[in-house]
């Protein structure tokens, strides 16, 4: 039988750098009328979170990301996720999807209007290559393989 260990003694045992303060960040981005924005909102060295804009279009081809759970969360438009096997789901606001490291996906705007996710990744490890492609190798996020197209922004129109 194994001794307990109080959850108290488990604290005391850690430390605590008491500079650390909270990052506050605001659900805003510029909406697109071609392409696609990536921002990241707030970070640390094990989570971010960031919004994304896409106009239509999307992360077109299939891809993994070794090292990251990540999660997207539709706050507005419609998004179509895909997986190796085909079609995953529909997803619209207020809808969500966890991908586990490792999953391979990709999706693609499909609404009437532009779609707006935020992001939350978290890893615990940094490996050189984050995102891989089917054949294992590294894909960039704005890469012609990954058909990345900048974003085009509609004056005066943001999601808030």
């Amino acid at each position: 039988m194994q001794p307990q260990i109080s959850l108290n003694t488990k604290l005391q045992n850690q430390s605590v750098d008491n500079s650390i303060e909270p990052q506050l960040f605001r659900l805003r981005t510029q909406l697109l009328s071609k392409g696609r924005s990536d921002y990241t909102l707030a970070s640390t060295d094990l989570m971010s979170i960031r919004i994304k804009c896409y106009a239509k279009g999307g992360e077109n081809v299939l891809h993994a990301h070794p090292a990251e759970d990540h999660a997207f969360v539709i706050l507005a438009g419609a998004a179509k996720f895909s997986g190796k096997e085909g079609e995953v789901a529909m997803l619209t606001r207020n809808q969500g999807i966890l991908l586990p490291k490792g999953c391979y996906y990709k999706f693609e705007s499909c609404g009437d209007e532009p779609l707006v996710m935020l992001r939350v990744g978290a890893q615990k490890e940094n490996l050189e290559i984050n995102r891989i492609g089917l054949n294992g190798k590294s894909l960039p996020g704005k890469s012609k393989e990954n058909k990345h197209e900048d974003g085009v922004p509609i004056e005066g129109f943001y999601y808030e």
